[in-house]
């Protein structure tokens, strides 16, 4: 399809060609592990076995790549297995890697538990500082890590200027853009060279799937990650992919109405007394909000804010949430609300990641606006 076709067309039509048996205008799940061959390697359309190629997954990874404006997609069992296929794809023992101070505790965890057994070295740097960033190469580094907004301090990075310093250097700039989806901000046309999604999140919309995706510009590193991922085989299923495909068609609605829902609750917890700081991009004090608007449609879903009290009261405002489900992930229609210091990101305590303990982290859904708002107010008491 073409990539002139404006982004709500693509989401819905990009690799949703209709079935040429029957017609149907949604693809199949093609729920198959082996294909018949005409023969020794006479393969129809090139599948032979469904960790290699499928076609549900296929239809979701070209519906992946047209939205990031990529020249591939690769679609994954979860976002880690993404990660941990480019990791192994770029580097080897001995190399290094930069990575956020505020990055998702998976992401740390697989750094630090996972990646440095195998002799990967990483620092850590505040990546919204080009400077700083800059500073943290090494000889030996291969790659730039980047979330923005992150994960769960909702950070910005110019993702422009730390592609010119990726660039200079001669290694791979890699954005997670997982937060703002490709309908909010698309790094690849900002310089990255590789960007990530958790596809459990925003782009399947419904809590109901894990996976993952990664999307590249470069056909020679396309490549290289298709090899890979075909060898490691942590591959979407193809009811997983269908699940996907068919929540990204509804993606640019749900962030228009994530992101309105979001700046309100935002609004409501800056002026309330037990709130002493609150992190949404697109609040002007926000002091990534200039590049935000810079680089985002708008400025996404995700808020998160931090309470007078300390970390007991914190994690009271999270038990009295009643319409705000307690629960980790993030991207769904339905409001959630968590501690991160206690959940998603436990992994980064004592570390230079962890995360401040009166901190709580909203994503916040599509239900009423008037609804959530009470819910937050009856919440902080």
């Amino acid at each position: 399809m073409s990539d002139q076709h404006s982004f709500e067309t693509l989401a819905i039509h990009a690799g949703n060609t209709a079935d040429p048996l029957t017609g149907a205008v949604v693809p199949p799940i093609y729920q198959v592990s082996t294909y018949k061959q005409d023969g020794v390697g006479g393969l129809r359309g090139g599948y032979e076995y469904s960790r290699s190629a499928n076609p549900t997954r296929t239809a979701l990874e070209e519906n992946l790549a047209a939205l990031e404006g990529g020249r591939r997609g690769l679609a994954f069992a979860s976002g880690l297995a993404a990660e941990d296929c480019l990791l192994r794809t770029l580097l080897t023992p001995g190399d290094h890697v930069v990575i956020p101070n505020d990055a998702y505790g998976g992401t740390f965890r697989l750094f630090a538990k996972v990646a440095s057994r195998w002799g990967v070295e990483f620092s850590v740097a505040d990546t919204s500082d080009v400077t700083a960033v800059r500073a943290a190469l090494t000889p030996r580094t291969k790659a730039i890590w980047v979330e923005t907004p992150s994960n769960p301090l909702l950070g910005i990075t110019d993702i422009a200027a730390v592609a010119g310093v990726a660039r200079q250097a001669g290694v791979r700039l890699v954005v997670d853009n997982t937060f703002a989806s490709p309908y909010l901000q698309q790094p690849l046309a900002l310089g990255a060279d590789v960007v990530v999604h958790s596809t459990t999140k925003y782009m399947g919309g419904h809590s109901d799937v894990v996976g993952g995706a990664l999307v590249v510009g470069d056909p020679e590193l396309a490549e290289e990650l298709a090899y890979h991922q075909n060898a490691m085989g942590a591959v979407a299923g193809p009811f997983d992919a269908w699940l996907v495909l068919r929540g990204i068609k509804t993606l640019a609605v749900r962030m228009d109405r994530h992101d309105e829902n979001a700046t309100k609750a935002a609004d409501l917890l800056t002026r309330h007394p037990k709130v002493t700081q609150v992190l949404y991009p697109g609040l002007p004090e926000h002091p990534g909000h200039e590049v935000a608007a810079k680089q985002m449609k708008a400025f996404g879903g995700m808020v998160s804010f931090r309470v007078a009290g300390g970390e007991e009261a914190a994690v009271e405002v999270c038990n009295r949430a009643k319409l705000f489900t307690l629960g980790e992930s993030l991207g769904g229609v339905e409001s959630l609300i968590e501690h991160p210091g206690r959940m998603t990101h436990a992994s980064t305590a004592g570390s230079l990641l962890e995360v401040p303990a009166d901190l709580v982290r909203l994503s916040v859904g599509i239900e009423n606006a008037d609804d959530l708002l009470a819910d937050l107010t009856q919440a902080l008491g």
